[in-house]
């Protein structure tokens, strides 16, 4: 929930100051620069909450906290190649299939009641996937319309 409104409160702003400093409107630009405030935002949870979000990351898969730092990293990556022109459509083509593959990690954590943020297994559990697998989805076509997609 929080990453939603992290982007759509940071789409609101950047309308208006890409308005100001371009005198026209550019919501595509608009909405890259929402998505990548969003994609650090959701970065620094891997720094702050790196145990709990190793916790969803299933048993067979080995040094899973590298992998929480890692994926935390690709995500800045992936923020400032939205932003650069020349490295626009295969950052987002990256992002669409990065936030596929991580779809089976919140997945896992939900029916395994994961909570990251405090480290326990008293999440919300798979009433979360009818929140989360739709804003997975969005997350998705925002970035396809904003980035590969221009329309």
């Amino acid at each position: 929930m929080k990453a939603l409104v992290v982007l759509l409160s940071s789409f609101l702003i950047a309308i208006f100051l890409v308005k100001i400093s371009n005198k026209e409107y550019d919501f595509a630009l608009s909405a890259r620069i929402a998505m990548s405030i969003m994609l650090c935002f959701t970065a620094i949870g891997h720094f702050m909450f790196t145990k709990g979000m190793s916790m969803m990351i299933p048993q067979f898969i080995s040094f899973k906290t590298s992998l929480v730092y890692f994926t935390g990293l690709f995500e800045i990556l992936l923020a400032i190649g939205l932003i650069i022109p020349k490295l626009q459509i295969i950052s987002a083509w990256t992002l669409v299939i990065f936030l596929l593959l991580m779809l089976p990690a919140n997945i896992y954590a939900s029916i395994n009641n994961i909570n990251y943020q405090k480290e326990t297994f008293d999440g919300n559990g798979l009433s979360y996937l009818w929140f989360r697998i739709p804003l997975q989805f969005l997350f998705i076509i925002w970035t396809y319309v904003s980035a590969i997609r221009i329309l």
